[in-house]
């Protein structure tokens, strides 16, 4: 009897376990995300009081898995945010959904309150040397992307007239091809000739990233002097973002931005777009002009009167998010139109009447990404594109123009020698994937791999109805990283190297036989860097990057343009050893925040392209590796604020480039060059900005806001010419430069609707960032502005 109870005992305690063994488990999900709604990555999931528990991925999404049915308190927690709790129930089977929205928290020590790390700042007080800017504050001005980097820390741009002129954008010193640009890490290229940073409007963006001279592994890019990110809104949120501002010159600009998810189909359709068009028909101070009546040449204001721009660029992709096998799947196509009339040549005194260039360009895309792709913290990013992108610049009048408007027979045309209808077409293919990895809290690896192939197609209409001889240039390059977050994180160092690949396919002549052959030729360059960053104290930090870096050859360069750049296939890389060094700190007391950061950087350039005048045609240049580049020199830049009342900002510049090419030619012997160790002419070496704001929340109507703006911007004079050539009273130099910019705004319904009103260069200086080319003077614009969310 003793023996069949325990029998059955045993049977019903094994029945019993057996059962709550197969008992259903649950899944909980969900997304971390700031105020914002920016995604949170790495933050602490628990359920309290349990082992279970996750980390965010890079789109602030977690699962936990195998969740026993019950009530639990789920814990998220994340430096520099404060801690939240939840009280959940799980039911068994279910997938349950919890999201976040987590709170900035101020440290508080000593009286001191040290604030908490937007993503802004995060990438701000990494390792490498970056400038981070939202874009938010000048969301609702004219302001297009080139005007607003011209105003940071290390960054000058270069325009030679009005809206969509030639402009040349340099970091640190080193200018041209050496600085890259991307929009979400993809190359603006990718859209086309015609999407350019005097063309973006600046609310497109969310934020701008200013790298300079170190690049990290992710950009995929072979840039020698820095790289310009901007960074578009990536939530899933639905918004809506359209503007429309109209000023002098008949100067009108609209974008567009938003996106929409179905209910049903949970398909993410987005659409990002501009149009742009101006007169740029400013006064041109003191022009020489033909006075018939005296017989002479005199000095008169006078009206530009070809150079009219247009622009228009709209870009629209579809696709889904947050699916088991594609955490963003987007395909997309986009199209874009620019045309200019051509005003003037290098300087002023050279007037053009009739040469008018346009271009278009259309192309498709895909994107693709995977977070924890087979295992935790393995994260794949895929981009792919195709691009076809013609221009054409017309010059068949064979006529010289003065600057009143008139105009004489004259034997060339105006551009070049000879009458031309040049068509350029360059169709490229564009692919990036990106692989990262994140061994522990402590250690992590990427691996980027990036793949550029464009065709060159460049011929005179009148001459030819094709090019025979097209060319191509291929670029592989990978870049492998790893980073180790050390001393409770303190502590963070990249390594990383770069390979640089590049496959030519060119035509050669045939030496003696007049025949054209097609030549491959492939080159091979390694670089590599580091970039570290400590936190001395909670509101300090220091940290310094170095990178041996590689810019390849473009397709101009060694191709040339078709119109006044020939091709020069035996061109070389540029290469640069670049230093960093700099500090930062961020602290708050009360209502009083912040934040100053100062950096001194080196540049040592070899095989720096340039272009010269090609043999005895001074119309013509072709680009050669002909100089050896030193630039030195520190920047440093204070912000503070007061609340959402009062921001004020002030920066400085200081740079020193020298032509440290000693013998010509590439020789190691002989005479040294005349303009050895001589500073490089034609370049701003001081520059500087500030800016100030006050606004007033609940002035008229609850929650809205009046916003009173003024920046400054000052240029040091420059001489255009080697400073030791002829006296200095002789020289021609750029003049000292003092901008400064006036703007109001009203907003009401939390930013709903927005009106501004601007006044640009109010104090009407002459204003020149080239010799010779002048700026517009003062101008007035009116902005309206719908935003939803």
């Amino acid at each position: 009897m003793k023996f069949n109870y325990f029998v059955l005992l045993v049977i019903t305690t094994l029945v019993a376990i057996t059962t709550k063994a197969q008992q259903p488990t649950a899944v909980l999900s969900g997304q971390v995300t700031s105020a914002a709604g920016h995604p949170l990555a790495d933050a602490a999931v628990a359920l309290k009081g349990t082992n279970n528990g996750a980390y965010t991925n890079a789109t602030g999404k977690f699962i936990i898995e195998k969740v026993k049915p019950g009530k639990y308190t789920l814990v998220v927690t994340m430096m520099g945010y404060t801690k939240q709790e939840r009280s959940v129930t799980i039911a068994a089977g279910t997938k349950a959904t919890e999201n976040f929205q987590m709170v900035e928290e101020s440290v508080t020590k000593e009286g001191v309150t040290v604030i908490s790390k937007s993503q802004n700042r995060q990438v701000k007080e990494s390792g490498f040397a970056v400038n981070a800017i939202e874009t938010r504050l000048l969301a609702n001005t004219t302001t297009d992307m080139n005007q607003l980097l011209n105003r940071t820390t290390g960054v000058k741009v270069r325009e030679q007239g009005g809206m969509g002129s030639d402009f040349n954008f340099s970091i640190n010193g080193l200018s041209g091809k050496a600085v890259r640009f991307f929009i979400d890490g993809v190359p603006m290229e990718v859209m086309g000739s015609a999407m350019s940073l005097n063309n973006i409007p600046v609310n497109l963006a969310e934020r701008v990233e200013v790298y300079k001279g170190v690049l990290p592994v992710t950009l995929g890019a072979d840039a020698l002097g820095g790289a310009v990110n901007l960074v578009t809104n990536q939530q899933i949120k639905n918004y809506l973002d359209a503007s429309y501002s109209v000023g002098s010159f008949n100067s009108h600009r609209g974008a567009i931005t938003g996106q929409i998810t179905g209910k049903k189909t949970g398909i993410i359709a987005r659409v990002s777009g501009f149009v742009n068009y101006s007169d740029n028909d400013y006064t041109m101070k003191r022009m020489k002009v033909y006075d018939s009546t005296e017989k002479t040449y005199v000095r008169r204001d006078v009206r530009r009167f070809h150079d009219q721009y247009r622009s228009a660029m709209v870009q629209a992709e579809a696709g889904i998010a947050n699916k088991k096998w594609a955490d963003v799947l987007f395909i997309g196509a986009g199209l874009s139109n620019t045309g200019r009339d051509i005003q003037s040549g290098t300087d002023q005194e050279r007037v053009y009447g009739a040469a008018v260039q346009s271009g278009s360009a259309w192309n498709t895309t895909l994107r693709y990404k995977k977070n924890n792709l087979f295992t935790e913290g393995l994260d794949l990013n895929v981009f792919a594109s195709h691009t076809a992108d013609k221009s054409k610049i017309t010059d068949t009048t064979e006529v010289q123009y003065s600057w009143d408007g008139s105009y004489r027979p004259y034997d060339q045309a105006e551009l070049n020698q000879i009458k031309s209808i040049n068509h350029i077409s360059r169709p490229r293919n564009y692919a990036r994937v990106n692989l990262s990895y994140k061994l522990s809290a402590a250690h992590s690896f990427n691996l980027n791999y990036t793949f550029d192939q464009v065709t060159n197609n460049t011929y005179n209409e009148l001459l030819a109805d094709k090019d025979d001889n097209p060319a191509k240039l291929g670029k592989n390059l990978v870049g492998l990283a790893y980073r180790q977050d050390l001393v409770d994180g303190r502590l963070q160092n990249t390594f990383f190297g770069k390979y640089y690949g590049l496959n030519l396919r060119q035509p050669r002549s045939v030496a003696g036989s007049g025949e054209i052959t097609s030549a491959a030729d492939n080159q091979h360059y390694f670089g590599y860097g580091v970039a570290t960053r400590y936190m001395v104290l909670p509101a300090l930090g220091v940290k310094a990057s170095y990178e041996k870096a590689y810019r390849l050859q473009e397709v101009g360069e060694m191709f040339g343009n078709g119109i006044d750049q020939t091709g020069n296939p035996d061109l070389r890389p540029e290469n640069s050893n670049n230093f960093n060094l700099g500090a930062f700190y961020n602290l708050k007391v009360g209502q009083h925040r912040i934040y100053g950061e100062a950096g001194a950087f080196y540049r040592d350039a070899v095989d720096f392209i340039y272009a010269r005048a090609y043999q005895s045609n001074s119309k013509v240049s072709r680009f050669e590796n002909t100089s050896k580049v030193q630039v030195k020199g520190f920047e440093a830049e204070v912000q503070y604020e007061y609340g959402d009342i009062f921001r004020a900002s002030a920066n400085a510049s200081y740079q020193s480039a020298i032509n440290n090419t000693k013998y010509a030619s590439g020789s190691k012997t002989g005479t040294p060059e005349a303009t050895y160790k001589n500073k490089i002419p034609n370049q701003p070496w001081f520059f500087g900005n500030a800016a100030a704001s006050i606004g007033q929340n609940n002035l008229f109507t609850k929650k809205d806001r009046l916003q009173l703006g003024w920046d400054f911007q000052y240029v040091h004079w420059f001489f255009l010419t080697w400073e030791e050539f002829a006296a200095a009273s002789t020289k021609s130099k750029v003049p000292t430069q003092y901008i400064q910019h006036l703007a109001v705004t009203y907003s009401l319904q939390d930013g709903r609707y927005n009106i501004s009103a601007e006044c640009r260069n109010f104090t009407d200086q002459r204003v020149y960032d080239n010799f010779s080319l002048q700026k517009p003077g003062r101008a007035f614009y009116v902005k309206l502005r719908y935003f939803i969310h």
